[in-house]
This record gives C-alpha cells, sequence and structure tokens, in this order.
C-alpha cells in the first residue's frame, strides 16, 4: 500500500510526532510512505532515511496555485492509496485539491478541540463531503468541533494517538535536569493556546511558599520575546530556564520529577501521553483530552487560574514518594493500555485497508 501524509508543517509539535512516528511504523509494515507538508522549515524527521519529506511551499494564501501544483505532481507520480492530512490548513488543502485531482481515499485528522475561528469552521463544514473520514485526537475535542458546527456526529469520529513506548519509558532513576532542586518541565510551543504567562503567574503565588524548584521549558515560538519580558518582569529568572528547541525529550522528562501542562486548549495533548509513559508526575490543565489521558492519575486543574494550578503544583509537592511511585506506575499502566502506538497503528492499517 502506497500512503501518503499531509501535514500543515514539520515543527516541533505533537501532531508533528505522531505522523512522523505512523510513518516510520507503516514503513516497517512494508508500506510505500511520503511525507508532504504545506509550509516551512522541517525540524522533526522520521527515523527512516528512506520516507521522502516533500515541502509544498504554501506560505500564504498567493503561493496555492504552486503548492497545489507540487502537491498534484506528487499523486501523479506517487499514486497514493491514501491520502492521510494532518491539521486543519492540510486539511482543508486536501480536500480543495480533490475537487481538481482524485485520490482513492481520503483521511482528515484534526489535532485540537479548537481549530480556529468561525471562518475555519465554515470551511470544515463546507468540505466535509470531499473526505472519506474526518477523526480528531480525543472525545473532548471531537464534542467541541461538532459543536461549533464544523463536524456533525455522523462524519467526525474519535482515534487517540499513540507514542512509542520503548522511546518514552524510565530509564534512569537518578538523572537531574537541576541538581538540589525540585524539577518541573514544560514542551510546547510559544503561542498562546499554551498559556504560559497562566503558568508564570502561578509561579509567583507558588515561590512564596517554596523557594527549590526550578521550571524548564522546551520550545520556541513567536511569544519568546513577550515570555522572556514577562519572566524578568515578574521577578522568575530564578526560576524558570527556557531550554529552546529540543530532540531529547524522554531524556528530559525522565529528568523532571514533574510535568506541567498549562494550556488554554488541546485535542489530546500527547506530550502528557510521553510524560505519564516516563514515570513523571503530570499536573495538568482541563483543557481538552488531558481527562482522558490521565484518569485517575495526576492532578488536573482548571485552564486560565493561575491561583488553581498554584495549589495544584504545591499540592504535588506535598506528596510522599510513596504516593507519587504508585502514581507514575498506575499513570505507564494506563498508556501501555490506552496509548501505545502498536494500538495506533493497528487501527490506522484497519482503516487505511477497509
Amino acid at each position: 500500500m502506497k500512503i501518503l501524509y499531509l501535514i500543515t508543517g514539520l515543527g516541533v509539535g505533537g501532531a508533528e510526532r505522531v505522523v512522523v512516528d505512523l510513518s516510520d511504523q507503516m514503513f516497517k509494515h512494508g508500506h510505500q510512505v511520503k511525507i508532504a507538508y504545506l509550509k516551512g522549515e522541517a525540524t522533526v524527521h522520521p527515523q527512516s532515511n528512506e520516507i521522502e519529506l516533500i515541502c509544498l511551499g504554501f506560505e500564504n494564501l498567493k503561493c496555492f496555485n504552486s503548492a497545489y501544483q507540487n502537491y498534484k505532481k506528487i499523486l501523479e507520480k506517487f499514486q497514493p492509496d491514501v491520502v492521510h492530512a494532518h491539521m486543519v490548513h492540510a486539511n482543508i488543502f486536501a480536500r480543495i485539491s480533490r475537487i481538481f485531482i482524485g485520490v482513492p481515499k481520503l483521511i482528515c485528522t484534526a489535532h485540537n478541540s479548537n481549530e480556529g475561528g468561525q471562518l475555519r469552521m465554515f470551511a470544515y463544514k463546507v468540505t466535509n463531503h470531499l473526505s472519506n473520514l474526518n477523526t480528531n485526537v480525543s472525545d473532548e475535542a471531537s464534542k467541541s468541533l461538532i459543536t461549533k458546527g464544523a463536524f456533525n456526529k455522523n462524519n467526525l469520529i474519535t482515534i487517540y494517538n499513540g507514542i512509542d513506548l520503548q522511546k518514552f519509558n524510565k530509564k534512569n532513576q537518578n538523572l537531574k535536569l537541576n541538581n538540589h532542586v525540585i524539577n518541573f518541565i514544560c514542551v510546547g510551543r510559544f503561542n498562546e493556546q499554551k498559556d504560559y504567562p497562566n503558568l508564570f503567574r502561578a509561579i509567583v503565588l507558588l515561590k512564596d511558599k517554596v523557594q527549590n524548584f526550578k521550571f524548564s521549558i522546551v520550545g520556541d515560538g513567536e511569544l519568546r520575546p513577550d515570555l522572556e519580558a514577562l519572566i524578568e518582569s515578574l521577578n522568575l529568572s530564578h526560576y524558570i530556564e527556557l531550554l529552546g528547541k529540543r530532540n531529547d525529550i524522554p531524556n528530559l522528562l525522565n529528568a523532571a520529577d514533574f510535568f506541567v501542562l498549562p494550556s488554554k486548549h488541546e485535542g489530546l495533548p500527547t506530550v502528557v501521553i510521553e510524560a505519564m509513559a516516563c514515570h513523571t508526575f503530570v499536573v495538568a490543565t482541563d483543557c481538552g483530552g488531558s481527562a482522558e489521558i490521565m484518569g485517575n492519575t495526576g492532578i488536573l486543574v482548571q485552564p486560565q487560574d493561575s491561583e488553581k494550578l498554584a495549589n495544584a503544583l504545591e499540592k504535588a509537592l506535598g506528596l510522599s514518594q510513596d504516593v507519587i511511585q504508585e502514581n507514575n506506575q498506575n499513570a505507564r499502566n494506563r498508556i501501555e493500555n490506552l496509548f501505545s502506538l502498536e494500538t495506533s497503528v493497528n487501527k490506522w492499517l484497519e482503516i487505511y485497508e477497509s
């Protein structure tokens, strides 16, 4: 089988890692795989060098025709059996392109409970008939897009993402990000969705009660200058370190005592799955998908409420090591049962071949 994955970009992010992991697994199963992405620089890559990455050059609307021509050439030369698009821009692009050039099967996957404003929701709604199947990554995210009118309950299903459990595991109990302090880690783009100001305000409240901690934040993005200025203005430079883009996320999760997700909204935050797989205690906002991942593990808190987030962090710090270890083992068991890459791959293969 020939599979073409189409995604908005290949920057650092959960959806991007899902696509490259799926690509590697499908290649290992003996299928021919290519990845096309609309724009930007590819900073995440599949492990296999035989999976070709192709940028379509769709940097803005003026580039639509040239991007379409690049996409058309791929379809004509590769002749995929399945095109599996991911993220809103790639989904709409793949659907509109199908008006002009056919593909045997088009699957569109959303990765968020908030895929944008009314115009994007309208674009989803009026192009629904152009895809064979639409999926989202959590029940919460699916319900959100149905409520917004982008889909209906008959044309959107939930399929969970999976992660490579051999890559994400507790490998070194003695590894530390910073010695002699309690280590928190966050991973995510520096954008409005991730709501780092919410976290920073929570840290201001926390440091009045606890002193020996450090937050390491992995990521980059358009809001980095604003976040750096906010850290400075809140006098948090001693408590926060911005690590930039990293490709050693499993090791960083292993080296942290706690993982924190402060987001406003998510679909299925893959990094929460990864943290739980690494036996790292999770404190997360109930921002879409988090509750489905965590079950009865970790601490879930209301989004956009810095006081409640600070209280949750303080509560986590007050837990005994026995309670934390039991929680982390239960979390790992939950990920093994529900969110393994093997389970996800088998589900997608069933869909591709149906």
